[in-house]
């Protein structure tokens, strides 16, 4: 069965990534999302739980949802979200060739 995080969890990792890391979202959107036509010109955190991450995309102005399981495993404590999400950003940048900035 998928672990599901505490709503409180939700809401601050969501508050976060999507005030404080829109272009990582796009990024990250941009090397998962199925290829398709047309750019993703939008991408929104929209909740997760222990197998990965979902994102609210627009595509040619229609918007899908976007599932991406985190890459090293399925989690059930509130650290791991913030080691699953760099993570995909990095891959994300390895597979756009984009040059990740540090991590803090």
């Amino acid at each position: 069965m998928t672990f599901a995080f505490d709503a409180d969890i939700v809401s601050a990792v969501l508050r976060h990534m999507n005030g404080d890391h829109v272009d990582d979202n796009l990024l990250i959107a941009r090397a998962f999302a199925p290829e398709g036509r047309g750019e993703i010109t939008d991408a929104v955190m929209t909740g997760f739980d222990g197998d990965g991450g979902l994102w609210s995309i627009t595509r040619d102005g229609e918007a899908s949802e976007l599932r991406v399981p985190w890459p090293g495993r399925p989690i059930t404590e509130r650290p791991a979200v913030r080691r699953e999400v760099v993570a995909l950003y990095d891959l994300a940048c390895e597979r756009l060739d984009v040059e990740p900035r540090p991590h803090a």
